[in-house]
């Protein structure tokens, strides 16, 4: 019973095993799928935000897409101009690379071309320089028969000389008894003086005699200190200047040497003046242009009572300045009013210093002495041209100022006649 008993157990637990076994299968699997069809759920509940996020993006893909694809299409188009402008700097540079290369080219041939003019010129310079010296030598071979002919020319200039300086005051003292009255002052005369007395100066002044300088036509002679005494023009500066020459011969005894000339307009006083003072070592005057620029010009050798000549330059395009006394260039200096002018419309006085236009003299500024064949140039003249005035020959053209221009001769001054510059004393 027992064992039927135990047997029966068995087999109930058996019978419980299989039947509860593909239950539990069937229920894990039923769990399993219902978990996925879950998850499948969850899915399709989701697809619509994850196709509008998906859309989204795609649209911002897109829009940096555009994005990039316009920056790119600039930086193209940027890349195609540059591109395009490089190659015309490239073509350009090519030209003048080309040009230069030509240009240097053309140097190197003209530089063989000059070594070889100047091989010739050497030769021709060597071969005149023997010429030279062969003349030196036969001229010091024939030097005595050379100082007895320059002897004999010498007497010869020397008689001439005489006769005609007493031919000239037989003249002089003709025209003398003509005359009813004295000339008054301030007018054109010719000054009287003996045989003696023009043979003494005429020795004095033996070179500029030996020149024959007959183009001065007449001269001012300022014969004491005073402030009425001074020449005025009726011809003055009509156009502004950039370049200026004063050119004159000039006799000085007193010592020292004043104004010889000041040009004052309403702006500027000092315009243009050669300015000098009576003082007790006076060794030079101011050339001054546009107040207060001013240069100082030695003046000491000309304070001999003797003739000089002197001539002043300026040019405001160089802004340079060049001073001639008998024919050599004393002074020169630079920077000097560069581009400055010289304006119209002015007072030009000789003799006198303006301190306002036409007065306000000072009687230690007053000019003593003579001044012959003065003359103005709105130019530059060059040192040829310089020279030939020295030399006596004709004033070279453009003159806007000479003594023919003078308007009025005020106090003690005169105006002497005397077309060369021996007859003028």
């Amino acid at each position: 019973m027992d064992g039927c008993s135990s047997r029966g157990k068995i087999i109930i637990a058996f019978c419980k095993f299989f039947i509860q076994y593909p239950f539990r299968r069937f229920q894990q699997m039923t769990l399993t799928r219902l978990q996925g069809i879950a998850d499948n759920y969850n899915v399709s509940y989701n697809i619509d935000a994850h196709f509008q996020l998906l859309t989204e993006q795609y649209q911002n893909i897109s829009d940096n897409i555009n994005g990039f694809k316009a920056t790119a299409e600039n930086d193209l188009s940027s890349l195609k101009f540059w591109t395009r402008k490089l190659q015309k700097k490239s073509k350009k540079l090519d030209l003048k690379v080309n040009a230069l290369e030509k240009a240097v080219n053309d140097i190197n041939r003209q530089q063989t071309k000059d070594k070889k003019e100047q091989a010739l010129l050497l030769t021709n310079l060597t071969e005149e320089v023997q010429s030279q010296k062969n003349q030196i030598t036969s001229l010091f071979a024939n030097k005595d028969k050379i100082e007895a002919n320059v002897q004999i020319l010498q007497e010869v200039e020397q008689s001439l000389f005489n006769t005609a300086t007493k031919k000239h005051f037989r003249v002089r003292q003709n025209l003398s008894r003509t005359q009813d009255h004295p000339p008054s002052s301030g007018t054109e005369v010719h000054r009287q003086t003996d045989p003696q007395a023009y043979n003494s100066h005429a020795v004095q002044q033996s070179f500029i005699s030996s020149l024959a300088v007959c183009n001065v036509k007449s001269m001012l002679y300022f014969p004491n200190s005073s402030t009425d005494d001074y020449v005025t023009f009726k011809k003055g500066v009509s156009t502004g200047i950039h370049e200026l020459s004063i050119c004159t011969w000039l006799q000085v005894g007193s010592g020292y040497l004043g104004t010889m000339l000041s040009y004052a307009t309403e702006e500027n006083d000092n315009k243009l003046v050669l300015h000098g003072r009576n003082s007790t070592t006076q060794t030079s005057i101011h050339f001054v242009i546009g107040d207060p620029a001013y240069r100082e010009l030695p003046v000491d050798s000309l304070l001999d009572g003797k003739w000089h000549h002197i001539c002043l330059i300026w040019s405001s395009i160089e802004g340079k300045y060049w001073y001639y006394i008998d024919r050599r260039l004393v002074s020169t200096g630079s920077k000097f009013q560069k581009g400055y002018e010289i304006s119209p419309g002015g007072s030009l006085v000789i003799g006198q210093e303006q301190d306002s236009m036409g007065g306000g003299f000072d009687i230690t500024e007053s000019f003593v002495g003579s001044l012959a064949g003065f003359a103005v140039w709105n130019q530059a003249l060059t040192p040829g041209e310089v020279s030939g005035i020295v030399m006596g020959k004709g004033l070279p053209r453009g003159t806007i100022i000479t003594l023919d221009d003078i308007a009025e001769v005020k106090g003690n001054v005169q105006h002497i006649a005397c077309g060369c510059l021996e007859y003028c004393f």
